[in-house]
């Protein structure tokens, strides 16, 4: 029989310091970042409908030699499409795609900031659900402004009083009164 003798090497604690790094290193190489979502969900709705597929299963798109539009899907697999052709299907789609709620707000919320700043107006915070909000002019309330769900924009001067509806959100401040300031 073959005996082996082994004896301990002395550890350094640089040694000890390299090989605690070392491990530190392999398991933060395991954990993978998360990073940003480059598609949005309209995106995603806006390719799954050219695509025939459910949006959820969109992992991410790319554009390869400025010539192919590559679909990668979360279950693996990718589709190869014409940049033209997918173009131009994304521009159709878009133009029959229905807003989603977020989406409205958010078009709603640039359309109020634009005005507010024309008029010089402030607002207070904006009831998402109805999207409407109070105006203030120097701190002095002007009225009532809101969007109905018909994308008509509607304006009153009190709580008590009815509402008017415009043309457009300009249209509505000024039936509060409320001209554009005049500079000095």
């Amino acid at each position: 029989m073959i005996y082996i003798a082994h004896t301990q090497q002395p550890v350094d604690e640089q040694s000890l310091a390299q090989a605690e790094l070392a491990q530190y290193m392999n398991e933060q190489a395991q954990t993978v970042a998360p990073t940003a979502d480059p598609l949005t969900s309209r995106d995603r709705r806006i390719i799954g409908e050219i695509i025939e597929v459910d949006p959820e299963s969109i992992r991410t798109i790319w554009l390869e030699a400025g010539i192919t539009v590559w679909v990668q899907l979360v279950g693996g697999g990718r589709l190869p499409f014409e940049r033209n052709w997918f173009a131009t299907r994304v521009q159709q789609v878009k133009a029959t795609l229905p807003e989603t709620p977020r989406e409205r707000n958010d078009r709603l919320s640039d359309e109020l900031e634009t005005a507010c700043k024309k008029f010089g107006l402030t607002h207070a915070e904006i009831d998402w659900l109805s999207f409407s909000t109070t105006l203030y002019r120097n701190r002095q309330r002007v009225g009532f402004l809101g969007c109905n769900l018909e994308g008509k924009w509607y304006s009153r001067q009190s709580q008590l009083r009815g509402s008017r509806t415009a043309i457009d959100i300009d249209a509505a401040i000024r039936q509060l009164g409320v001209g554009q300031p005049v500079a000095a």
